[in-house]
């Protein structure tokens, strides 16, 4: 077995220099191409998905996806109207009178002469009839603010998280806002085990620019954990985020194997297609000849 270990190293030499070549270009080739094609494809499937799961009666999930499509760069603002309609829907159904609020002043501060169709359940309408009603009698807020977009700072939520962590352990995740004219009231923390299935969304603690949250350790499972940061306004709306619920961050939970982690699947997948604590930038491997076990680690 010896004579082989020459001939394997230098294979996994190879291998990982294709593969950090691979990182390294893949996520700038791809953020060309989606500048080159537009976000609207993506805003455009997030806005009807978030609408499916309104009909549907998933009125979270849809929340967690229309937020990702208001964040989107390049959102219309049409599209943006439609958001924020189906938002205060969802926030409505489920007597959210705050957020659903909100929903609804950020659509008239839009498009101020916007109306329901005639068609439309009493339920929304009259809750939209009521908003605006207020929202005219306080004099409109937040048109002038409309008249000139880029007087608004933007937000940045800056923060890293580590790429992978052993199964059943507790994730502390922390970072900073820069929110220079003020706007954020609160962060929030979304999570999930896996690729599939349903965010637990939970608050995260937030005081001076600085917030803390954490991912407990029973949602610590292979092969990984997903999960999102979003900044909410006074209204409960998002205002950015960092990941979203169509692209997460993700943090790898390898599981122990039997046959050693060259028999593992997750060894064998280029690891230029995932993206682990927010992003890749290199990637190596260490091979221990006393053990036969390679480790593979990702840095930030």
């Amino acid at each position: 077995m010896r004579s082989v270990w020459p001939r394997l190293a230098a294979t996994l030499a190879l291998t990982a220099a294709c593969h950090s070549a691979f990182v390294v270009a893949t996520p700038s080739l791809a953020f060309a191409q989606a500048a080159a094609k537009g976000d609207k494809a993506s805003v455009t499937s997030l806005i009807q998905r978030g609408s499916a799961l309104f009909d549907d009666a998933e009125y979270e999930e849809s929340i967690q996806t229309l937020s990702a499509a208001l964040l989107r760069p390049g959102t219309s603002k049409q599209e943006k109207i439609e958001i924020y309609r189906l938002l205060a829907y969802n926030y409505i159904v489920l007597k959210r009178a705050d957020e659903a609020d909100a929903a609804v002043r950020g659509l008239l501060v839009l498009d101020e002469t916007y109306t329901l169709p005639p068609t439309e359940s009493p339920r929304f309408k009259d809750f939209f009839k009521a908003t605006r009603e207020k929202w005219e009698a306080e004099g409109k807020p937040g048109r002038e603010s409309t008249d000139s977009p880029a007087a608004e700072k933007p937000i940045r939520i800056m923060h890293s998280s580590p790429a992978q962590v052993p199964p059943g352990t507790l994730i502390k995740l922390t970072g900073r806002v820069e929110d220079p004219d003020g706007r954020v009231r609160a962060m929030q923390l979304a999570y999930r085990t896996g690729a599939d299935g349903k965010f637990v969304l939970v608050p995260a603690s937030y005081t001076l620019g600085e917030f803390r949250a954490q991912i407990p350790s029973d949602a610590v499972k292979p092969p990984l954990v997903e999960y999102y940061l979003q900044a909410i306004d006074k209204g409960g709306l998002p205002l950015t985020s960092r990941g979203d619920a169509a692209t997460p961050l993700r943090i790898a939970v390898p599981a122990a194997q039997k046959g050693g982690v060259l028999s593992s699947p997750w060894f064998w997948v280029p690891v230029g297609l995932a993206v682990v604590g927010g992003g890749v930038t290199a990637t190596y491997f260490l091979l221990n000849q006393r053990t036969s076990t390679v480790t593979i680690r990702v840095t930030e």
